[in-house]
């Protein structure tokens, strides 16, 4: 809930922002952090908040649902009508109570003095509880996170910084980043905890959230270029057919693609995967010929195989990736659907980094086929920096021939 500055909340704050911002050692951090759990700080609203939401996460336990939608969904709604800001991790649904979001962002833009809670609640157990305290422009954040777990709601790490980057974007989001030291990521990363988190303020009309969940989530913008560059069922253009495998081969098959990279990253492995077997998964999707696609990729005319060589050291990517928001529709005459999409990058700070039209074909038994993409130019168009493409056939040669 929004509160204008209060007295034992002010205590609170600033000893968590002095403990945790004095030292820059390894060493010091690690006593900093255990004084903080030796102390056991625990705010005014802590046992509130666990107990709004403590008998929705036992039922959705007995019922194994946990992780459903409309788990969360009811978790959220219940915060909202006990007077909290609260979102889903993923935005798939309104935040509620979000006009006290508003009128903070607000504040913070008048250098006003005031504070929030906001509720973020996940698909696994989790909640975390963002407590913000602005001052004269600048932003603290104090991260608790608990996890539900045989019937309890247990603190299981706390954080606490100063916002590096704070901003309400026009597009209604509310995007903010910072580091602190967490004992449990440092002992896994040997190195201080970054959050980038982007929250949607503004509503959403659920019908875009569906569209985007039946349509563009199960692609995403990992390790493929199916949204980031032109192409049509008639002129493909630089679309990757093997990214393309890797994602919908589990969509058919119900496993993993049995190719995977050696234990010896430099090994360069290449497999053939029957012409059979691999235009069954493309062609389930896309409206193609086999000529077209034997131009598009390695084809072994011999053995009637594709050659394929998995992802390994050279095309790792950075594991930071925007996500898609739909944010319009169209039905066209021909029985296809234009969705256009805003890609948000939480990562980069960004709720809008570029935006592109998607369209799909669906047919009456749930299958979809994919039409075209087009990148909507924009001045304020980012480039997809996170994407790493495939090697080409002569790069790959290059890289790895002297290993024979």
């Amino acid at each position: 809930m929004l509160f204008k500055r209060g007295g034992l909340l002010a205590i609170s704050f600033m000893l968590l922002f002095c403990v945790s911002g004095c030292n820059n050692s390894s060493e010091e951090k690690t006593k900093v952090t255990k004084a903080i759990d030796d102390v056991q700080v625990v705010q005014k609203n802590d046992r509130e908040i666990t107990d709004i939401c403590l008998d929705l996460y036992r039922k959705a336990e007995e019922e194994k649902k946990i992780s459903d939608l409309e788990t969360i969904h009811g978790i959220v709604k219940r915060f909202g009508e006990k007077g909290y800001p609260a979102v889903d991790s993923k935005n798939q649904m309104d935040m509620v109570q979000a006009e006290q979001v508003i009128r903070f962002c607000e504040m913070v833009e008048k250098k006003e003095e005031a504070e929030i809670t906001i509720l973020e609640i996940d698909d696994l157990g989790g909640l975390i509880k963002y407590d913000l305290h602005t001052k004269d422009g600048s932003v603290n954040v104090v991260r608790n996170y608990y996890q539900y777990k045989n019937g309890k709601i247990r603190k299981k790490d706390v954080g606490n910084y100063e916002a590096d980057d704070w901003k309400y974007t026009k597009e209604g989001y509310l995007m903010f980043s910072g580091v602190w030291f967490s004992k449990e990521q440092y002992i896994l990363t040997l190195s201080e905890t970054e959050e980038h988190k982007a929250f949607r303020v503004q509503p959403l009309a659920e019908r875009y959230r569906e569209l985007n969940r039946k349509y563009l989530m199960p692609v995403g913008y990992e390790q493929n270029n199916m949204f980031l560059v032109d192409w049509d069922e008639h002129e493909f253009g630089d679309l990757n057919f093997y990214d393309m495998y890797d994602i919908f081969y589990p969509n058919i098959n119900a496993k993993s693609v049995p190719c995977d990279v050696d234990d010896d990253l430099g090994g360069g492995t290449v497999y053939n995967i029957s012409r059979d077997e691999f235009e069954h998964v493309i062609m389930t999707y896309f409206k193609i010929d086999s000529e077209t696609l034997q131009s598009k990729t390695v084809y072994d005319s011999k053995n009637s195989a594709y050659e394929y060589r998995p992802r390994g050291f050279y095309e790792a990517e950075y594991p930071e990736y925007p996500y898609s928001e739909v944010v319009g529709d169209r039905e066209n005459g021909d029985g296809t659907i234009a969705l256009t999409v805003q890609v948000v990058f939480p990562y980069a700070g960004d709720s809008k980094v570029y935006t592109h039209e998607v369209v799909v074909r669906p047919f009456e038994d749930g299958r979809v086929q994919y039409v075209s993409n087009r990148v909507i130019s924009s001045k304020d168009n980012h480039k997809g920096t996170w994407y790493k493409p495939r090697l080409t056939k002569e790069g790959w040669r290059e890289i790895y021939e002297k290993s024979y």
